[in-house]
């Protein structure tokens, strides 16, 4: 394992990596999030078996918004919501226009996407073609590290490189919005709350 500083080679050399089936861990405004190409299936499945967790889909990171309207559906809320949140800490889950494999999807037919505000994610899922599994870079039941200090304590050396971008902003993960059906539902509540969600969506 490699721990590298957060620097553009080190980037270029983590995404070479990633690209190639590796799983990187790296800094996000939230938390430390693990991550690999989410077309590479055995990539995938080696992120779900290092947290320790195969029940729940995998989210993505897009480098920006015109990518993340590649990968999923968007409506006219996500489209709202995307337009005043991003980059930022909400994901969106809405219906998938790539299929990617089971250790991503775990067999639904959506996709959680979001845009980070973070260069170092950004800059990463973009050398990595625009989409990075961001998944938090815990061990299933463990806190999200907020350093990469915490998500090395966690991860060991079951991930091929660490990009270590000092401490993160926030120590919450990302809110997390199901727009797929007919009803908003949070699923998880995060920086962005309910009463600005209502506002931005005009309710």
């Amino acid at each position: 394992m490699k721990v590298l500083p957060a620097t553009k080679e080190n980037i270029k050399k983590a995404s070479d990596i990633v690209r190639t089936g590796g799983v990187v861990v790296y800094p996000t405004e939230t938390v430390y999030g693990l991550g690999c190409a989410p077309q590479l299936n055995g990539a995938a499945r080696r992120v779900c078996e290092i947290k320790g967790r195969a029940d729940k889909p995998l989210p993505i990171a897009c480098s920006s918004l015109t990518v993340a309207r590649k990968v999923v559906e968007f409506n006219p809320a996500a489209e709202r919501l995307a337009e005043r949140f991003w980059p930022g800490p909400l994901m969106l889950i809405l219906p998938a226009i790539i299929e990617y494999g089971m250790y991503v999807t775990h067999g639904a037919k959506t996709l959680g996407v979001r845009v980070p505000d973070h260069e170092v994610s950004r800059s990463l899922a973009r050398q990595c073609g625009g989409v990075i599994v961001s998944t938090s870079a815990n061990k299933a039941g463990e806190a999200p590290p907020t350093t990469a200090e915490g998500a090395i304590k966690q991860m060991g050396e079951e991930v091929d490189i660490v990009i270590d971008g000092g401490p993160s902003l926030g120590a919450l993960p990302s809110t997390v919005l199901d727009l797929s059906g007919e009803h908003l539902w949070v699923l998880r509540s995060g920086p962005i709350t309910g009463a600005q969600i209502k506002e931005a969506l005009g309710d």
